[in-house]
């Protein structure tokens, strides 16, 4: 049985090589090779493979591929007690190489995206990136002394590019999914009473927001959905790419002012809130010098404990992914504990 593993696994490599050779042959032309092939760990939803691109005359172009798993077989949320979770199952690999596309022509740095795969018999769908030197571990980039000139830029930088891809234009983009503050506050605790979990202080927490929505404002854009330290390319000058647009979705763009904010993504460093390397002031500054208009600080305050019931939410939904056997993963029910966290995190901000 291991063999018979092994050499499917094998058959797919080679499968995938060969699409990838003809689909660099037609970018770069005749004559250019891929060298280097290797999947990166992570990733059980979809697939992160590495690769250079060799061309005709010997330079290379270092790229990465993000696709669905081979054969996977999607869950029928239908009939599923997360029903209605759409915006958490997150877009396909064309819209989300589409979204990297649309944001970098309105100056957003990303990684530039040159070609995308068709599903066929030898490969699922997906989109080919360039591979950028950088640190996307948020641990490193708040602690390590090679970032200590960026981490004072990062802030502004970040508001800044967060304007730019909160103002495409709707009719530019591709269907993606949607739900109003009011609709996922619904959805949040539809989910905390279909888990049976006892979880008072996001409770209270929902209805302290449900009490404030006028405070949401009405806008609707382009959302990056998980527009966080962690999903940020960096290198010693400051912001290098946004990366990880999967969770891509319609909603009020100040969803992601507020989830670059909570405590979950400052790892450790509490006193700089946004990221665990930046202040507040300097994100709003950058968001209103990128076209985004001026936020209140209470505006934001509410985005924040929004992105806090969010995370908790999330971190539940993990947890019964193993706990219900639909996808056994100790990091997923490890992440789960997670959201007493969370809670914690609401209760301080709505005091």
């Amino acid at each position: 049985m291991a063999d018979i593993t092994k050499n499917k696994a094998e058959t797919q490599v080679r499968n995938l090589a060969a699409v990838l050779r003809g689909r660099v042959t037609e970018v770069y032309g005749p004559g250019t090779e891929i060298d280097g092939l290797e999947r990166l760990s992570g990733g059980a939803s979809r697939e992160t493979w590495s690769f250079d691109a060799l061309m005709a005359d010997g330079s290379r172009k270092p790229l990465i591929l993000k696709r669905d798993p081979l054969n996977e077989q999607r869950e029928d949320n239908a009939d599923s007690q997360f029903s209605g979770a759409n915006v958490l199952l997150g877009v396909d690999r064309w819209t989300e190489g589409r979204l990297m596309q649309l944001a970098g022509e309105v100056g957003v740095p990303v990684p530039e995206v040159p070609f995308f795969l068709d599903a066929n018999d030898d490969t699922s769908a997906g989109f080919v990136m360039q591979r950028l030197d950088g640190e996307a571990l948020g641990r490193r980039i708040v602690r390590e002394d090679i970032y200590a000139r960026a981490r004072p830029k990062l802030a502004f930088q970040c508001g800044a590019a967060a304007a730019r891809f909160h103002n495409i234009a709707i009719e530019h983009l591709p269907s993606l999914p949607s739900l109003t503050a009011a609709e996922a506050l619904d959805y949040h605790l539809d989910v905390i009473d279909a888990l049976k979990q006892p979880h008072a202080g996001f409770e209270y927490g929902i209805h302290w927001l449900r009490e404030r929505l006028e405070l949401a404002g009405d806008r609707l854009t382009l959302v990056h959905g998980d527009f966080r330290n962690g999903n940020l390319l960096i290198d010693s000058e400051g912001l290098l790419g946004v990366l990880d647009w999967e969770l891509g979705q319609l909603g009020n763009p100040l969803t992601d002012l507020g989830w670059i904010c909570i405590r979950a993504w400052r790892y450790g460093y509490y006193d700089k809130p946004v990221g665990g390397f930046g202040e507040v002031a300097d994100l709003l500054d950058g968001y209103e010098a990128g076209g985004g208009g001026r936020v209140p600080l209470e505006t934001l305050r509410f985005w924040e404990a929004f992105g806090c019931v969010r995370w908790g939410v999330i971190c539940m939904i993990m947890a019964f992914t193993h706990i219900d056997g639909r996808e056994r993963s100790l990091e997923k029910v490890s992440i789960g504990r997670r959201a007493v966290e969370g809670e914690y995190d609401l209760l301080r901000l709505v005091d």
